[in-house]
Protein backbone atom coordinates (compact mmCIF):
# COMPACT_ATOMS: atom_id res chain seq x y z
CA UNK A 1 0.00 0.00 0.00
CA UNK A 2 1.22 3.13 -0.91
CA UNK A 3 2.52 5.43 1.93
CA UNK A 4 2.81 9.55 1.65
CA UNK A 5 4.55 12.10 3.48
CA UNK A 6 2.26 14.94 3.91
CA UNK A 7 -1.45 14.08 4.10
CA UNK A 8 -4.63 16.11 4.17
CA UNK A 9 -8.00 15.21 5.54
CA UNK A 10 -10.35 17.94 5.56
CA UNK A 11 -13.97 17.82 7.11
CA UNK A 12 -16.54 19.70 8.68
CA UNK A 13 -16.98 17.29 11.96
CA UNK A 14 -20.04 18.71 12.88
CA UNK A 15 -20.20 17.08 15.25
CA UNK A 16 -17.31 14.48 14.47
CA UNK A 17 -18.41 10.67 14.73
CA UNK A 18 -16.80 7.24 14.37
CA UNK A 19 -16.79 7.48 10.56
CA UNK A 20 -14.54 10.33 10.59
CA UNK A 21 -12.36 9.10 13.01
CA UNK A 22 -12.11 5.67 10.51
CA UNK A 23 -11.09 8.31 7.67
CA UNK A 24 -8.54 9.96 9.73
CA UNK A 25 -6.35 7.08 11.17
CA UNK A 26 -6.60 5.56 7.79
CA UNK A 27 -5.15 8.47 6.34
CA UNK A 28 -2.84 8.58 9.47
CA UNK A 29 -1.39 5.08 9.05
CA UNK A 30 -0.66 5.79 5.21
CA UNK A 31 1.46 9.38 6.29
CA UNK A 32 4.36 10.15 7.84
CA UNK A 33 2.49 13.23 8.93
CA UNK A 34 -1.03 14.46 8.95
CA UNK A 35 -2.87 17.46 9.03
CA UNK A 36 -6.33 17.48 9.78
CA UNK A 37 -8.26 20.83 8.77
CA UNK A 38 -11.67 21.45 10.08
CA UNK A 39 -13.69 23.60 7.96
CA UNK A 40 -16.52 26.00 8.11
CA UNK A 41 -19.76 25.08 9.07
CA UNK A 42 -23.23 26.95 9.32
CA UNK A 43 -24.52 24.16 11.19
CA UNK A 44 -23.95 22.23 14.11
CA UNK A 45 -21.12 22.70 16.76
CA UNK A 46 -18.54 26.20 17.09
CA UNK A 47 -16.20 25.69 15.03
CA UNK A 48 -13.25 26.18 17.87
CA UNK A 49 -15.62 23.44 19.49
CA UNK A 50 -14.48 21.42 16.60
CA UNK A 51 -11.10 21.95 16.04
CA UNK A 52 -10.88 21.02 20.12
CA UNK A 53 -12.34 17.51 20.36
CA UNK A 54 -10.71 16.69 16.86
CA UNK A 55 -7.20 17.93 18.61
CA UNK A 56 -8.04 15.51 21.62
CA UNK A 57 -9.39 12.68 20.27
CA UNK A 58 -6.20 12.67 16.83
CA UNK A 59 -3.17 13.84 19.33
CA UNK A 60 -0.91 12.60 16.64
CA UNK A 61 -2.53 14.75 13.50
CA UNK A 62 -2.17 18.68 13.27
CA UNK A 63 -5.60 20.12 13.78
CA UNK A 64 -5.64 23.34 12.02
CA UNK A 65 -8.87 25.15 11.00
CA UNK A 66 -10.41 27.61 8.46
CA UNK A 67 -13.44 29.53 8.65
CA UNK A 68 -13.68 30.08 4.93
CA UNK A 69 -14.56 26.95 4.08
CA UNK A 70 -14.16 27.54 -0.27
CA UNK A 71 -11.60 25.52 -2.09
CA UNK A 72 -8.90 28.86 -2.05
CA UNK A 73 -9.98 29.20 1.86
CA UNK A 74 -8.93 25.87 2.70
CA UNK A 75 -6.03 25.94 0.54
CA UNK A 76 -4.99 29.37 2.50
CA UNK A 77 -5.02 27.44 5.68
CA UNK A 78 -2.64 25.04 4.57
CA UNK A 79 0.10 26.76 2.92
CA UNK A 80 2.67 23.90 2.92
CA UNK A 81 2.88 21.02 0.03
CA UNK A 82 0.32 18.60 0.55
CA UNK A 83 1.04 14.95 -1.04
CA UNK A 84 -2.00 13.16 -0.72
CA UNK A 85 -5.83 13.82 0.19
CA UNK A 86 -7.75 11.77 1.68
CA UNK A 87 -11.59 11.54 1.03
CA UNK A 88 -14.10 9.10 2.05
CA UNK A 89 -15.57 7.13 -1.28
CA UNK A 90 -19.64 7.94 -1.40
CA UNK A 91 -22.08 5.54 0.29
CA UNK A 92 -23.83 3.08 -2.10
CA UNK A 93 -27.17 2.57 -0.87
CA UNK A 94 -29.51 -0.70 -1.68
CA UNK A 95 -30.39 0.72 -5.11
CA UNK A 96 -27.21 0.66 -5.85
CA UNK A 97 -27.34 4.81 -5.37
CA UNK A 98 -24.24 6.87 -3.91
CA UNK A 99 -24.48 9.27 -1.11
CA UNK A 100 -22.27 12.36 -1.08
CA UNK A 101 -22.88 12.16 2.42
CA UNK A 102 -20.94 9.28 3.52
CA UNK A 103 -18.63 10.25 6.45
CA UNK A 104 -19.35 13.95 6.19
CA UNK A 105 -20.45 16.56 3.62
CA UNK A 106 -17.07 17.50 2.25
CA UNK A 107 -16.81 13.98 1.12
CA UNK A 108 -18.68 14.69 -2.09
CA UNK A 109 -17.69 12.44 -4.84
CA UNK A 110 -16.57 16.13 -6.91
CA UNK A 111 -14.98 17.30 -3.31
CA UNK A 112 -12.00 15.44 -3.03
CA UNK A 113 -10.48 15.41 -6.45
CA UNK A 114 -11.16 19.26 -6.49
CA UNK A 115 -9.28 19.22 -3.13
CA UNK A 116 -6.11 17.29 -4.53
CA UNK A 117 -6.27 19.89 -7.61
CA UNK A 118 -6.08 22.75 -5.54
CA UNK A 119 -3.33 21.24 -3.24
CA UNK A 120 -1.10 19.59 -6.34
CA UNK A 121 -1.78 16.67 -4.07
CA UNK A 122 -2.76 13.17 -4.73
CA UNK A 123 -6.80 11.92 -3.98
CA UNK A 124 -6.82 8.85 -1.97
CA UNK A 125 -10.14 7.19 -1.71
CA UNK A 126 -11.12 5.39 1.88
CA UNK A 127 -14.00 3.24 1.66
CA UNK A 128 -16.37 3.74 4.39
CA UNK A 129 -17.42 0.99 6.69
CA UNK A 130 -21.03 1.04 6.71
CA UNK A 131 -21.14 -2.45 8.68
CA UNK A 132 -19.06 -0.91 11.72
CA UNK A 133 -19.96 2.91 11.44
CA UNK A 134 -23.40 3.03 9.94
CA UNK A 135 -23.29 7.18 10.72
CA UNK A 136 -23.14 10.79 9.06
CA UNK A 137 -23.46 14.27 10.11
CA UNK A 138 -27.27 14.86 9.51
CA UNK A 139 -27.83 11.27 11.13
CA UNK A 140 -25.97 12.92 14.19
CA UNK A 141 -27.84 15.90 14.06
CA UNK A 142 -30.87 14.98 13.41
CA UNK A 143 -30.83 12.37 16.32
CA UNK A 144 -28.02 12.45 18.57
CA UNK A 145 -29.15 10.16 21.25
CA UNK A 146 -29.77 7.84 18.38
CA UNK A 147 -26.23 7.93 17.55
CA UNK A 148 -24.34 8.26 20.91
CA UNK A 149 -22.51 4.96 20.56
CA UNK A 150 -20.76 6.63 17.62
CA UNK A 151 -19.32 9.78 19.36
CA UNK A 152 -16.05 10.19 21.37
CA UNK A 153 -16.52 11.09 24.72
CA UNK A 154 -15.32 14.78 24.52
CA UNK A 155 -18.23 15.13 22.20
CA UNK A 156 -20.78 13.02 24.71
CA UNK A 157 -19.81 15.99 27.00
CA UNK A 158 -20.41 18.79 25.03
CA UNK A 159 -23.93 17.78 23.78
CA UNK A 160 -25.18 16.04 27.28
CA UNK A 161 -27.72 18.13 29.00
CA UNK A 162 -26.48 19.20 32.24
CA UNK A 163 -29.29 19.44 34.99
CA UNK A 164 -28.64 20.37 38.47
CA UNK A 165 -30.83 19.70 41.33
CA UNK A 166 -30.33 22.02 44.80
CA UNK A 167 -31.65 23.59 47.52
CA UNK A 168 -31.09 24.57 51.31
CA UNK A 169 -30.01 21.87 53.64
CA UNK A 170 -32.64 18.92 53.82
CA UNK A 171 -34.77 19.71 51.03
CA UNK A 172 -34.57 16.44 49.38
CA UNK A 173 -31.87 17.13 46.55
CA UNK A 174 -30.70 13.79 46.86
CA UNK A 175 -33.56 12.10 46.99
CA UNK A 176 -34.61 14.16 43.57
CA UNK A 177 -31.12 13.85 42.09
CA UNK A 178 -31.12 10.15 42.44
CA UNK A 179 -35.32 9.12 41.35
CA UNK A 180 -34.42 11.49 38.04
CA UNK A 181 -31.71 9.58 37.02
CA UNK A 182 -33.52 6.17 37.62
CA UNK A 183 -36.33 7.56 36.01
CA UNK A 184 -34.38 8.04 32.64
CA UNK A 185 -32.44 4.75 33.34
CA UNK A 186 -35.69 3.21 32.90
CA UNK A 187 -35.97 4.38 29.16
CA UNK A 188 -33.74 1.89 28.23
CA UNK A 189 -30.98 1.89 25.14
CA UNK A 190 -28.52 4.47 25.58
CA UNK A 191 -31.02 6.45 28.45
CA UNK A 192 -30.03 3.17 30.67
CA UNK A 193 -26.05 4.58 31.19
CA UNK A 194 -27.59 8.04 32.70
CA UNK A 195 -25.90 9.21 35.83
CA UNK A 196 -25.85 11.01 38.45
CA UNK A 197 -23.03 12.85 40.21
CA UNK A 198 -22.99 13.23 44.19
CA UNK A 199 -22.32 16.43 46.24
CA UNK A 200 -18.40 15.79 46.70
CA UNK A 201 -18.88 18.54 49.52
CA UNK A 202 -20.34 15.15 51.71
CA UNK A 203 -16.92 13.25 50.77
CA UNK A 204 -14.74 16.31 51.17
CA UNK A 205 -16.58 16.73 54.48
CA UNK A 206 -15.94 13.09 55.39
CA UNK A 207 -12.43 13.51 54.91
CA UNK A 208 -12.24 16.08 57.57
CA UNK A 209 -13.82 14.75 60.02
CA UNK A 210 -11.61 11.24 59.94
CA UNK A 211 -8.97 13.43 59.82
CA UNK A 212 -10.20 15.15 63.32
CA UNK A 213 -11.47 12.47 64.59
CA UNK A 214 -7.68 11.10 64.33
CA UNK A 215 -7.20 13.76 67.29
CA UNK A 216 -10.26 13.83 68.76
CA UNK A 217 -12.31 10.60 68.57
CA UNK A 218 -15.62 12.25 69.73
CA UNK A 219 -15.65 14.92 67.28
CA UNK A 220 -19.17 14.72 65.12
CA UNK A 221 -19.50 16.41 61.66
CA UNK A 222 -20.45 19.94 63.21
CA UNK A 223 -17.08 19.80 64.48
CA UNK A 224 -15.37 20.50 60.90
CA UNK A 225 -14.12 24.01 60.51
CA UNK A 226 -15.17 24.76 56.68
CA UNK A 227 -12.54 27.04 55.58
CA UNK A 228 -12.90 29.67 52.76
CA UNK A 229 -10.27 28.21 50.99
CA UNK A 230 -12.11 24.45 51.32
CA UNK A 231 -14.51 25.81 48.56
CA UNK A 232 -13.19 26.19 45.17
CA UNK A 233 -11.55 22.51 46.02
CA UNK A 234 -15.04 21.39 46.34
CA UNK A 235 -16.16 23.08 43.68
CA UNK A 236 -13.89 22.36 41.42
CA UNK A 237 -13.58 19.05 42.11
CA UNK A 238 -17.27 18.71 41.97
CA UNK A 239 -16.81 20.11 38.37
CA UNK A 240 -14.28 17.51 37.29
CA UNK A 241 -16.30 14.34 38.56
CA UNK A 242 -19.45 16.08 36.25
CA UNK A 243 -17.32 16.42 33.28
CA UNK A 244 -16.22 12.56 33.87
CA UNK A 245 -19.77 11.82 33.97
CA UNK A 246 -20.69 13.54 30.98
CA UNK A 247 -17.83 11.70 28.82
CA UNK A 248 -19.40 8.49 30.05
CA UNK A 249 -23.47 8.46 30.61
CA UNK A 250 -26.46 9.28 28.83
CA UNK A 251 -27.43 12.50 27.35
CA UNK A 252 -28.55 13.56 30.42
CA UNK A 253 -27.23 13.73 33.35
CA UNK A 254 -28.15 14.86 36.86
CA UNK A 255 -25.94 16.63 39.41
CA UNK A 256 -26.39 16.57 43.12
CA UNK A 257 -25.57 20.36 43.60
CA UNK A 258 -22.87 21.94 41.52
CA UNK A 259 -20.50 25.68 41.71
CA UNK A 260 -22.80 27.83 41.92
CA UNK A 261 -24.50 25.96 44.55
CA UNK A 262 -21.09 25.84 46.29
CA UNK A 263 -20.86 29.81 45.93
CA UNK A 264 -23.67 29.86 47.75
CA UNK A 265 -22.98 27.77 50.52
CA UNK A 266 -19.74 30.05 50.86
CA UNK A 267 -22.34 32.82 51.79
CA UNK A 268 -24.11 30.83 53.90
CA UNK A 269 -21.36 29.61 55.95
CA UNK A 270 -18.90 32.48 56.27
CA UNK A 271 -21.25 35.44 55.35
CA UNK A 272 -19.42 37.00 52.48
CA UNK A 273 -19.17 35.87 48.54
CA UNK A 274 -15.95 33.89 47.16
CA UNK A 275 -15.10 35.30 43.96
CA UNK A 276 -12.64 31.70 43.00
CA UNK A 277 -15.83 29.27 43.88
CA UNK A 278 -17.70 32.10 41.77
CA UNK A 279 -15.25 31.42 38.66
CA UNK A 280 -15.31 28.21 38.70
CA UNK A 281 -19.32 28.43 38.68
CA UNK A 282 -18.85 31.03 35.75
CA UNK A 283 -17.10 28.59 33.79
CA UNK A 284 -19.79 25.45 34.53
CA UNK A 285 -22.03 23.74 31.58
CA UNK A 286 -24.98 23.16 32.78
CA UNK A 287 -28.37 23.44 31.33
CA UNK A 288 -31.28 23.46 33.61
CA UNK A 289 -31.34 24.07 37.59
CA UNK A 290 -33.91 22.41 39.84
CA UNK A 291 -34.45 24.27 42.87
CA UNK A 292 -36.11 21.90 45.49
CA UNK A 293 -38.33 24.21 48.22
CA UNK A 294 -37.64 23.43 51.44
CA UNK A 295 -41.11 23.96 52.49
CA UNK A 296 -43.30 20.40 53.03
CA UNK A 297 -39.82 18.68 54.17
CA UNK A 298 -38.59 17.72 57.50
CA UNK A 299 -35.40 18.65 58.52
CA UNK A 300 -33.44 15.39 59.53
CA UNK A 301 -29.73 16.89 60.45
CA UNK A 302 -29.89 16.83 64.12
CA UNK A 303 -25.90 18.59 64.73
CA UNK A 304 -26.60 21.62 62.61
CA UNK A 305 -28.34 24.79 62.79
CA UNK A 306 -29.65 24.61 59.02
CA UNK A 307 -33.40 24.07 59.89
CA UNK A 308 -33.14 28.26 60.85
CA UNK A 309 -31.32 29.22 57.72
CA UNK A 310 -33.50 27.11 55.12
CA UNK A 311 -35.77 29.72 54.63
CA UNK A 312 -32.91 32.39 53.57
CA UNK A 313 -30.76 29.53 51.91
CA UNK A 314 -34.20 28.45 49.28
CA UNK A 315 -34.84 32.45 48.85
CA UNK A 316 -31.19 33.09 48.32
CA UNK A 317 -30.37 30.11 45.54
CA UNK A 318 -33.78 31.48 43.97
CA UNK A 319 -32.52 35.07 43.61
CA UNK A 320 -29.04 34.34 43.00
CA UNK A 321 -30.64 31.91 40.05
CA UNK A 322 -33.17 34.38 38.68
CA UNK A 323 -30.25 37.34 38.83
CA UNK A 324 -27.71 35.16 36.80
CA UNK A 325 -30.04 33.97 34.13
CA UNK A 326 -30.37 30.64 35.01
CA UNK A 327 -32.99 28.27 33.47
CA UNK A 328 -34.76 27.40 36.95
CA UNK A 329 -37.95 25.00 37.95
CA UNK A 330 -39.10 25.26 41.70
CA UNK A 331 -40.06 22.16 43.07
CA UNK A 332 -42.34 21.72 45.88
CA UNK A 333 -45.18 19.72 46.96
CA UNK A 334 -45.10 15.86 47.69
CA UNK A 335 -42.12 13.88 46.18
CA UNK A 336 -44.36 12.65 43.58
CA UNK A 337 -45.56 15.98 42.40
CA UNK A 338 -41.50 17.21 42.49
CA UNK A 339 -40.80 14.52 40.03
CA UNK A 340 -43.50 15.09 37.73
CA UNK A 341 -42.33 18.49 37.41
CA UNK A 342 -38.90 18.01 37.85
CA UNK A 343 -39.63 15.32 34.36
CA UNK A 344 -41.42 17.58 32.82
CA UNK A 345 -38.97 20.32 32.83
CA UNK A 346 -36.31 18.13 31.36
CA UNK A 347 -38.42 16.32 28.63
CA UNK A 348 -38.64 20.05 27.94
CA UNK A 349 -35.16 20.94 27.84
CA UNK A 350 -34.00 17.54 25.74
CA UNK A 351 -37.20 18.02 23.41
CA UNK A 352 -35.27 21.06 22.13
CA UNK A 353 -32.33 19.29 21.04
CA UNK A 354 -28.87 18.71 22.12
CA UNK A 355 -27.48 20.58 19.30
CA UNK A 356 -28.75 23.91 18.62
CA UNK A 357 -30.46 24.09 15.11
CA UNK A 358 -29.44 27.88 14.47
CA UNK A 359 -25.88 27.56 15.65
CA UNK A 360 -23.58 29.58 12.93
CA UNK A 361 -20.62 28.95 15.13
CA UNK A 362 -17.98 31.25 12.88
CA UNK A 363 -20.26 34.70 14.12
CA UNK A 364 -19.45 33.63 17.50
Amino acid sequence: MKRYGHGLVVGGFSPPHAGHHHLVRTARERCERLTVLVRGSSEGPPLADRVAWMREIHPDALVVSAADDSPAGLRAAVPEPVDAVFTAEPCVDSHGESSADSYDESSAESYGPELGRRFGAETVRVAPDPARFPVTDAAVRADPAGCWDFLEPPVRSALTRRVVVLGAESSGTTTMALALADHYRRRGGVWARTRCVPAYEREFGALKLAELRAERPGATRSDVPLRSSDFPVIAQRQAEREEEAARDGSPVLFCDTDAFATSIRHERYLGTASPETGEIAAHGRQHLWLLTDHRGVDFENAEGDGELLRPWMTARLLTQLAHSGRRTAVLSGPHEERLAAAVAAVDALLAEGLIPADSHPERR
